[in-house]
């Protein structure tokens, strides 16, 4: 029986709406497969970081902040980093476009204040996490959430794993016009992480790799911009020692992962600060008891 060009329509019009929505779930994701950030379950401070990630997008609205906008936004969370009460600076947050909360993390018992870019909105400047139990230690860093798959939820544990830390998570999607926060000096999570160098407080920022990228690799672990040192030694042999395998950049070429044109990299260089660029396959991000031996690894070395 033939069939009839208007029977033809309506599966002309789903087989459509099939393709679209694969091209748009495969665009929202940069790092190497198709996919979405599904927000952690069982814990509030989880599931608002998951979800944050999640909703990226390479098309949303964005524009870099101002010299001053940077300024005041850092100026804002100096307070927080010395371990004071997070509530004084909700006003000057609120005026950049931030919401802050604190609470007490479920998972940790510590108290927190979280100041969070409000959605859908051009400011869209990030997320900062910080630990108010003690004065800020370490920082960990999250440039390409949504993209990077799951580095949001390594750099959540790595907060948890270290008392005193303070966590960037950049507000927007790489491919966001002028968003990529690992490769701007413009944006509001560089000029954290540079008051941070200038703190010299250590920072681990956290990257992912498709698993075709560097077969037979599991890690990449380097200093970026500067020189490995002995905490970057460090860290690097005991994640090795969990049987996961790692390149090490001052070793041997580790290809396109090993973060030479990072920006706070290069900051963090200037100041001689420990920074170090971590580079994750994409089956060890999806593996939790895998990359919770990178976590125990790197919050082991930074209690010393």
């Amino acid at each position: 029986m033939r069939t009839s060009a208007r029977q033809w329509i309506p599966i002309v019009s789903v087989v459509v709406a099939l393709v679209v929505a694969a091209v748009v779930l495969i665009s929202i994701n940069d790092d190497d497969e198709p996919g979405v950030a599904v927000p952690a379950k069982g814990d509030r401070l989880g599931d608002t970081i998951t979800a944050f990630a999640a909703e990226l997008r390479p098309d949303a609205p964005y524009r870099p902040p101002t010299a001053g906008e940077r300024e005041d936004l850092v100026a804002a969370l100096t307070p927080l980093f010395k371990s004071r009460s997070g509530i004084d600076q909700a006003d000057a947050l609120r005026q950049l476009g931030f919401t802050l909360t604190v609470e007490t993390d479920s998972v940790t018992g510590r108290q927190y204040a979280l100041a969070m870019n409000v959605r859908d909105t051009e400011r869209a400047w990030g997320a900062y996490l910080i630990d108010l139990s003690t004065p800020v230690r370490a920082a960990v860093e999250v440039p390409h959430p949504n993209s990077d798959l799951g580095t949001e939820r390594i750099g959540l544990a790595l907060f948890r794993a270290v008392p005193g830390s303070v966590m960037l998570v950049a507000g927007t999607h790489r491919r966001v016009d002028k968003g990529d926060a690992a490769h701007r000096t413009d944006s509001a999570f560089h000029a954290v992480a540079t008051d941070l160098s200038e703190k010299d407080i250590p920072q681990i920022q956290v990257h992912g790799f498709h698993d075709d990228s560097l077969p037979d690799t599991d890690v990449v672990v380097s200093p970026g911009a500067g020189k490995a040192g002995a905490t970057v030694k460090r860290l690097a042999d005991g994640i090795d020692g969990t049987g996961l395998a790692v390149c090490r950049s001052w070793e041997r070429s580790c290809g396109r992962l090993e973060g030479n044109g990072n920006e706070q990299g290069k900051e963090a260089a200037k100041h001689e600060c420990v920074f170090v660029h971590l580079e994750t396959s994409r089956t060890v991000r999806d593996d939790e008891q895998r990359w919770n031996k990178i976590v125990s690894t790197i919050a082991g070395e930074l209690a010393k």
